[in-house]
């Protein structure tokens, strides 16, 4: 009944990673971009839930040139794992963590001159110099300098000691809509960035590696390309927003075309049935008797719930994969487990496995983004949220 992990026996809900899969995603990735243009991978949030150090390890012998983490522990975990590659933390680092950054080689973000003396005068201290990327905001409204400062700060950073400028870069706020204003919107920050890039090298201030395309931008805006990408969602294995595989395979000539889109999930959850309850006409199930029976019938057990990243607010919008059959979930989410309405005839037994989300390929009938558009809410929150307790078991087909 058990399956081994790591020298246990592993509990019955966990999650498999395909890494071939991942190898794929990067390939298809790999063939939109020109030759020279770097390849940044996110790993950050465990590599949205994937794991991040054996997702790092892939994507470096994919020929991944950068990784992106938020923040520095997450860079410290990849450096005590072997990674060497660069490694740029995304979000504004404390002071208290620069001699860290500094000792474990990370690459921080810095977007005032605060920060940027502060970090010099640490690198200084230790004898070090430090490369920093420059962010500037124009238009995602959330960290970065304005346009009109970068020229500054970049003057600041080439004048300092103990940092250089190795790069400058943007986020985009609305490259995955297809909407008239959100496209003439992100075009509008791609020419902002393009100004910046100009203004630092009118200062003879070599900008470093200018970069900004997200998942969207890597297939939707090739101008948004410049020396480096940083797609995140796609690598593992979901379409953002408007730009579907629908989308992208009619922009490329039909599916069947050399240069195809097909993305593949990396994660399937999965678990068993562990009790088959007979269930009386006008029983309820779970907290709060939000559900009755409206007929007798069988309701299976699983052993998942909101523990484990099966959000209460997922609720009966929530179906699993049994015997290539969809059933739904009935009654409130537990914190450790979860009910299945099995319907009157049902062919199920206990210890039958279960899918939660996945890819097609591996029989999962619904996949992330599934249970995001009933749930209204991002295919990442659903893969983030997979907890730490559920075990990932890695797979290399």
């Amino acid at each position: 009944m058990g399956n081994q992990y790591d020298g246990y026996t592993m509990r019955a809900t966990f999650a498999n990673i395909y890494m071939g899969n991942l190898r794929s995603n990067i390939e298809q990735i790999r063939r939109r971009l020109a030759p020279g243009v770097r390849l940044c991978i996110p790993v950050k949030a465990d590599a949205y839930g994937h794991g991040a150090v054996p997702v790092a390890h892939t994507a470096v012998e994919c020929g991944a040139d950068y990784l992106a983490v938020a923040v520095v522990s997450e860079g410290v975990e990849l450096r005590k794992a072997g990674i060497t590659i660069p490694i740029l933390v995304l979000s504004l680092p404390q002071p208290s963590e620069f001699t860290e950054i500094i000792e474990r080689h990370l690459t921080p973000s810095l977007c005032d001159s605060e920060l940027i003396r502060m970090l010099n005068v640490t690198a200084t201290a230790m004898g070090r110099k430090v490369p920093i990327h420059l962010k500037v905001d124009t238009g995602m409204g959330r960290i970065g300098c304005t346009a009109a400062e970068a020229p500054e700060l970049a003057r600041l950073i080439a004048q300092s000691q103990g940092v250089y400028l190795d790069g400058v870069f943007t986020h985009f706020a609305v490259s995955d809509s297809l909407l008239p204003d959100d496209v003439a919107y992100t075009r509008r920050q791609i020419g902002t960035f393009q100004q910046v890039i100009d203004s630092i090298r009118r200062l003879d201030i070599d900008p470093g590696i200018c970069h900004a395309a997200n998942s969207a931008a890597v297939f939707q805006y090739p101008e948004a390309h410049f020396d480096m990408v940083r797609p995140g969602l796609v690598v593992y294995g979901y379409y953002p927003g408007d730009i579907t595989e629908e989308y992208l395979n009619g922009v490329v000539g039909g599916k069947d075309a050399p240069s195809a889109v097909h993305l593949q999930p990396l994660m399937d959850v999965r678990s068993s049935i562990v009790a088959v309850k007979q269930v009386r006409r006008g029983e309820s199930i779970s907290y709060g008797r939000q559900w009755v029976a409206q007929e007798d019938c069988q309701v299976g057990v699983i052993p998942a719930g909101y523990g484990d990243g099966l959000l209460r607010r997922y609720g009966e919008n929530l179906q699993v994969t049994i015997n290539g059959r969809l059933y739904p979930v009935v009654g409130r989410i537990c914190m450790d487990q979860c009910m299945i309405d099995l319907g009157t005839d049902s062919s199920v037994s206990r210890w039958d496995e279960v899918i939660i989300f996945g890819p097609q390929e591996h029989g999962a009938l619904q996949s992330a983004q599934d249970i995001a558009d009933k749930a209204g809410t991002i295919s990442y929150e659903i893969t983030c949220g997979i907890a730490q307790r559920v075990p990932r078991v890695y797979k290399d087909e």
